[in-house]
């Protein structure tokens, strides 16, 4: 995994522990079938870069595609 796209992710979400539980809630709903919310990134061929589900959704949260809402007590 790109450790600059949880750097990228953390500039948006800085708890650690939120950001993997949602990238974890995240990449499970890619697994099962949903599209992507960011255009994949290309390399300097043009041609897509293949990212593993978890790195296409720490970079819908940097892209602040995805959010949360924190459940107060």
């Amino acid at each position: 995994m790109n450790n600059t796209y949880v750097a990228q992710a953390l500039e948006v979400i800085d708890d650690k522990n939120v950001l993997v539980n949602l990238a974890a809630k995240r990449a499970s709903q890619l697994n099962k079938g949903e599209r992507a919310l960011i255009e994949i990134p290309r390399d300097q061929h043009d041609r897509p870069l293949v990212l593993s589900n978890l790195e296409i959704a720490l970079l819908e949260i940097a892209a602040e595609k995805i959010s949360y809402a924190a459940i107060e007590d």
